[in-house]
C-alpha cells in the first residue's frame, strides 16, 4: 500500500514538471496555455495533462477502494457494534433495575402486609387475653363475694341468736322479778315476735 501511495505521489508530482518543463517554441499563446486547444504543443500538453489526470484518479481510486476504504469502514463497523453493544448493556442494566425497583416494592409490600397482620394477630391475643383475666377476676370476686355474704349471714344469724337468747333471759329475769314468776316459752314466743317486728321494720 505505501508503495502504490509512494508511485502515485511521484507521478503527481513528475507530470506537471514535465508538462512545464518544455516550454512552447514560438510565439507566445494568448490567453490561458491551458485552454488552447487549437495551438500545436499546448493541445497536445493538455490532452496529456487529461490522460495523467485520468491515471493519478484511477490509481488514488484503486488505493482507496481496496485499502483505506475498507480499514474506515471496519472501523465505523467497529463502532457502530460497541455502540449496539452499550445500548444493550444499557437496556439491561435498565431491565435489571425496573425488577430490582419492582422486586423491592413487592418485598416492600409483603413485610407491610405481615406487619399490619402481625399487629392485628398481637392485638386480637392481647384483646383475648385481657379478656380471659377479667373474666376471671370477675369469677374470683364473685366466689369472694359470695363466701363473704355466706360469712355475713351466718354471723348476722349467729348473732340473732346470741341476741335472742340474751333478751329471752333478761326478759325471764325482769318478768320472774316483777310478778314472781315467769313462763319461758311464753316469753321467748313475746322475744321471737318483737325482733320480728323489728326486722321487718
Amino acid at each position: 500500500m505505501r508503495r502504490l501511495v509512494l508511485a502515485a505521489a511521484l507521478i503527481g508530482a513528475a507530470v506537471p514538471c514535465v508538462a512545464l518543463g518544455a516550454p512552447p517554441p514560438g510565439e507566445p499563446v494568448p490567453g490561458m496555455p491551458q485552454l488552447a486547444f487549437g495551438h500545436p504543443v499546448q493541445g497536445r500538453l493538455l490532452i496529456s495533462h487529461v490522460v495523467w489526470l485520468l491515471i493519478i484518479f484511477g490509481l488514488l481510486y484503486y488505493v482507496m477502494a481496496r485499502y483505506a476504504l475498507p480499514q474506515v469502514g471496519s472501523v465505523l463497523e467497529e463502532r457502530r457494534r460497541r455502540i449496539e453493544a452499550d445500548l444493550e448493556a444499557a437496556r439491561a442494566a435498565k431491565d435489571s433495575a425496573d425488577r430490582a425497583v419492582a422486586e423491592h416494592e413487592a418485598a416492600t409490600a409483603r413485610a407491610r402486609a405481615e406487619a399490619q397482620a402481625a399487629i392485628a394477630a398481637a392485638l386480637q391475643q392481647a384483646q383475648a387475653e385481657a379478656a380471659a383475666r377479667t373474666e376471671a377476676l370477675n369469677a374470683r370476686l364473685d366466689s369472694q363475694i359470695q363466701e363473704a355474704e355466706k360469712r355475713i349471714a351466718a354471723a348476722r344469724d349467729a348473732a340473732m341468736g346470741a341476741l335472742r337468747q340474751v333478751a329471752a333471759e333478761t326478759a325471764d329475769a325482769l318478768v320472774a322479778r316483777l310478778i314472781g314468776r315467769a313462763d319461758r316459752k311464753a316469753v321467748e314466743r313475746a322475744v321471737e315476735r318483737e325482733l320480728a317486728a323489728r326486722g321487718r321494720a
